[in-house]
């Protein structure tokens, strides 16, 4: 039976792997990995041998179709991205949109995800949040930041580790430097931390030492 499965791949740590999704690597005709070199280090660990196709966000809107009918002959895919589950940040959204849209079963797994570990390690709030992913580089960033300045709820942001202090002084001016912000940076990894304070202790912080690794920003929600 034709089924797109999403499956998670470890954030950092290789033991974050589940049972089920080395399962289902091993099991599905075709394997759609977001950068095949990197995947392909994943699966030599786990010994599988599953063929791989690249899908990312430069080729995606022109693969659906072809995978779809790939899927409508009867193949098994899954989904996999860099670290984390597809489609979150990641490529996945289009060819699931796809599938429903075409009856085609689809089966998340559930696994590693960046933004998880970090709002709870956060101790702010984690009982209604927003997920915001990453921010516009420059056209419709202030208009986001006005907007979110007036979110309530904890938001949550990915970063990339050259624009952290970027963000950071925005947070400061937009947010006010007296917003609470926690920033984990390399979660799951040997060098895994949680830095917390206010957006200006922490902008302080990162300008003294800067950042290396995947981040990830926590905010509090406007009192």
């Amino acid at each position: 039976m034709s089924k797109l499965y999403l499956v998670p791949t470890p954030i950092g740590n290789l033991k974050d792997i589940t049972l089920r999704a080395i399962e289902v690597l091993k099991e599905v005709d075709l394997i759609l990995a977001e950068d095949t070199r990197t995947s392909g280090k994943l699966l030599k660990h786990f010994e599988i041998s599953t063929q791989m196709q690249s899908h990312h966000m430069h080729n995606e809107h022109k693969t659906v179709n072809n995978l779809i009918e790939k899927l409508k002959s009867g193949l098994t895919i899954a989904v996999i991205s860099d670290a984390g589950t597809p489609a979150i940040s990641d490529p996945g959204f289009l060819l699931v949109r796809a599938c429903v849209e075409n009856n085609i079963e689809v089966d998340c797994l559930p696994g590693a995800t960046a933004f998880v570990p970090a709002l709870v390690n956060s101790g702010l709030p984690n009982d209604k949040f927003v997920f915001e992913g990453f921010l516009p580089v420059k056209k419709g960033r202030q208009t986001r930041l006005l907007l979110l300045a007036e979110e309530t709820r904890t938001i949550i942001f990915y970063e990339s580790p050259h624009k952290l202090i970027k963000t950071l002084g925005h947070f400061c001016e937009y947010f006010g430097e007296d917003r609470l912000v926690s920033v984990s940076r390399e979660l799951t990894k040997l060098y895994e931390e949680t830095i917390r304070g206010t957006a200006k202790e922490v902008l302080e912080h990162y300008t003294n030492k800067p950042p290396k690794g995947e981040i990830v920003i926590v905010v509090d929600g406007r009192k």
